[in-house]
């Protein structure tokens, strides 16, 4: 070899070493990126979820001193922070500012002889009753404005009712117990005498159409069946029930309608080995919370069950110490208690949990207020008044209320339930996560029963007994209904296809049974033709024979649907369902998803499996023929098993599309976060509920977590599947490679 050429060759050599090092180094560096960026994305996701996890905490913040004489009623600080509120049992009213180190900013006091007071549940009213039969409530209400660009809180007090008593007792009796209640223009109020009688006064308001000054109309009627002896009265918001408590025993009386006052029942409400202290209701006032002097504090709600609604126990909650005050907090279903040890915990009831314990004041605090952000907590022990910063973002998101059946408000036993939103401020949060992560699983199980059979069963006829020329045709065409986009695909789903379902049961499930029949019985008809007009027919060309055979029993079968739907299911197959069979029927159900979503995972699976199929070396076909084996036992004995790594990667590239789908589910589903394995049932996936809900959930807000939370275990699904599928494909290549 001359000189020259040895030069060219080095040249060349060192040419492609050139291409393949940066070949190797741009693939290596490319599967790092994508390494990265899915250690990225992980940990972003855990980054927004973790703070749904953390504790509670609370720091001990400023102490002041407030000068009252008398029992605190009514504590409480405004929004900001900055102004609290102390009414005592005397009508003494005083305002005083966090920021001056507990000045007081305003003061007043209720005209007249006090002999009891009460505190409403909502909207931090006060009501004094008087000696004379009559009560006055107040409240107080905080002006922000903004002199000079600077914030200034100035505070007063308003007469909701008119700053007149109202008469409550039209005989003039003295009121020893208060309590009442309001719902937009009316009140009801609550109260025994010092004679020991019970009495009832609603008060109906209405707008003076001239003056626009609000008249109540009052109604008085005597409460049946008061115990002799009364420990506390309790009205709820809704104005719908009184609850009288007379040491363990709580009378509940229903009040909706003023003019029938009935007593429904007496339920003894303490707990195993406990006495009552107090009740309180929770936000929205639906739930009593009964405290114990054992430290137990019990949850009780309305329940329907056998056609009657009772309040029945629902859980049970441990404080640190005999419980002697019971505060809730605002707009939420979390309460806190003060212990007679000097201990404060935090519950939350969605999720039955402890969110905080801790000895954080001295023994025997008076009162305890928890601010409008539920960020400030004051308690006031004797006339010390100390403050602590809360911090609590999300209670209601725990383990157990996520993966766990949760006893939810009006419920009539512990169920999985996603229902994030609602109109009320007082509504009871729904995250499971169960029903969507099940409605996932579920979705992914129908599109690959539909999906599975036929694209692996089309990919081995296609490689192994298809034409070249005919697989030229089909196999393009069916990869190139991959690109068809699948909102298109859910908009034919929830459009046609459902309505079509829907009207043509009985067709859907001929069609069903009598397809592969119609398949099976050309293919016997098929194989006892005379040979002169098999051979007509090019090999590898018969499965073009089906295509009218599919047509004619499609049709058929969407023809006489309605002639066997008259004559067995009465004209109404879905009411046959529903009524005779006791199965539910959602028009858009699992049926359509499973077909659309089908539709869509075919190509995938298709393609894959086809080259798997086709990429069996000829040497092992060819060699099993020439022992005198059949092409069908070469098919399954040996094709099959060399390309089942490829198959079943097949099989779980089309699960990893059909789990994160998103378009298809949303609208080809009723979006119904339920957990019924019923194919005529909706379901609401991860993906689409992420979708849904994502543009209007508050950033931040629980919820807003809570779905990153579902992306995150999106995630986890996809990498578990594409784990197990990697492993059992090596294990699967390493078994039959040797083939």
């Amino acid at each position: 070899m001359s000189t020259e050429t040895q030069t060219i060759a080095l040249s060349g050599s060192r040419g492609r070493w050139l291409k393949d090092r940066l070949a190797q180094i741009g693939v290596t560096t490319g599967g790092i990126l994508v390494l990265v960026a899915l250690l990225l994305i992980f940990f972003y996701l855990l980054y927004v979820v973790k703070p749904i996890f953390d504790g509670a905490k609370v720091e001990p913040g400023q102490q002041i001193a407030l000068a009252s004489q008398g029992s605190t009623v009514l504590l409480g600080v405004e929004e900001q922070n900055e102004l609290v509120y102390h009414f005592d049992d005397r009508g003494e009213v005083s305002f005083y500012s966090l920021p001056r180190g507990g000045e007081r900013v305003l003061g007043a006091r209720v005209e007249g002889e006090v002999t009891s007071v009460a505190r409403s549940q909502t909207g931090n009213m006060v009501a004094y009753g008087l000696d004379d039969g009559r009560f006055l409530v107040l409240t107080p209400k905080f002006n922000v404005s903004y002199p000079d660009n600077v914030r200034t809180i100035t505070p007063e007090l308003v007469f909701p009712f008119g700053d007149s008593p109202l008469v409550l007792d039209e005989q003039g009796r003295a009121l020893s117990q208060l309590h009442f209640a309001r719902s937009g223009s009316n009140l009801l109020a609550a109260a025994v005498t010092a004679d020991g009688a019970g009495i009832l006064t609603r008060f109906a308001g209405k707008e003076n159409f001239l003056t626009g000054e609000l008249e109540l109309a009052a109604e008085q009627v005597d409460i049946p069946a008061l115990p002799e002896r009364v420990d506390q009265l309790l009205l709820t918001p809704n104005l719908r029930f009184l609850f009288v408590r007379s040491g363990n025993a709580v009378s509940i009386y229903d009040v909706r309608n003023i003019d029938k006052v009935r007593l429904r029942n007496v339920i003894e409400m303490n707990a195993s080995g406990g006495n009552i202290t107090t009740l309180a209701l929770l936000a929205g006032g639906n739930s009593l919370l009964v405290g114990n002097d054992n430290g137990k504090v019990s949850q009780w709600f309305e329940v329907a069950r056998d056609g009657k609604r009772e309040f029945t126990f629902i859980r049970e909650f441990q404080a640190s110490g005999a419980v002697e005050l019971i505060t809730p907090e605002v707009n939420r279903k979390g309460f806190i208690t003060a212990s007679a040890n000097g201990g404060l915990d935090i519950f939350h009831t969605t999720g039955g949990t402890r969110l905080f314990s801790d000895k954080q004041a001295a023994a025997g605090a008076q009162a305890m207020a928890i601010s409008p952000r539920n960020s400030l907590l004051l308690l006031l022990d004797g006339e010390q008044l100390s403050s602590f910063h809360i911090e609590n973002e999300h209670p209601e998101v725990t383990w157990r209320a996520l993966w766990t059946k949760v006893w939810y408000e009006g419920y009539p036993e512990p169920q999985y339930v996603w229902q994030s939103t609602s109109g009320s401020s007082d509504f009871e949060a729904k995250l499971s996560l169960m029903p969507i992560s099940f409605g996932t699983l579920k979705a992914a199980f129908y599109a690959l029963l539909f999906a599975v059979p036929i694209a692996i069963a089309g990919a081995v006829y296609t490689a192994y007994f298809m034409s070249p020329g005919l697989r030229k045709i089909v196999k393009p065409t069916v990869e190139i209904m991959e690109a068809l986009p699948t909102v298109i695909l859910g908009f034919l789903a929830g459009l046609w296809l459902a309505p079509l379902i829907e009207s043509h049961l009985p067709g859907v499930v001929i069609l069903l049974v009598l397809l592969p029949l119609s398949v099976l019985l050309t293919a016997f008809v098929w194989h006892h033709l005379p040979k002169q007009i098999k051979n007509a027919v090019p090999e590898g060309w018969q499965s073009v024979l089906l295509l009218p055979v599919v047509v004619l029993v499609g049709w058929a079968s969407f023809a006489f649907s309605p002639a066997v739907e008259n004559l067995f299911f009465g004209g109404n197959a879905r009411s046959f369902l529903t009524n005779e069979l006791g199965i539910g029927f959602d028009q858009r159900n699992s049926l359509v998803v499973g077909i659309a979503m089908g539709f869509a995972v075919i190509p995938t699976i298709f393609s894959i499996a086809e080259d798997a199929v086709f990429s069996v070396p000829k040497h092992l076909t060819n060699g099993s023929l020439a022992l005198g084996a059949t092409p069908w036992q070469t098919l399954t004995r040996v094709v099959m098993l060399t390309a089942s790594p490829g198959i079943f990667s097949a099989v779980m590239m089309g699960l990893g599309r059909a789990v994160g789908e998103t378009m298809i589910v949303l609208m080809a589903t009723g979006n119904t976060p339920v957990m019924d394995f019923s194919i005529f049932a909706g379901m609401r996936t991860l993906a689409a509920n992420i979708a849904v809900e994502m543009p209007e959930a508050e950033v931040n807000s629980s919820h807003y977590r809570v779905l990153f939370l579902a992306a995150f275990v999106l995630f986890v699904f996809t990498f578990l599947f594409n784990t197990v599928a990697e492993f059992v494909r090596q294990r699967l290549r390493d078994k039959y490679s040797s083939m």
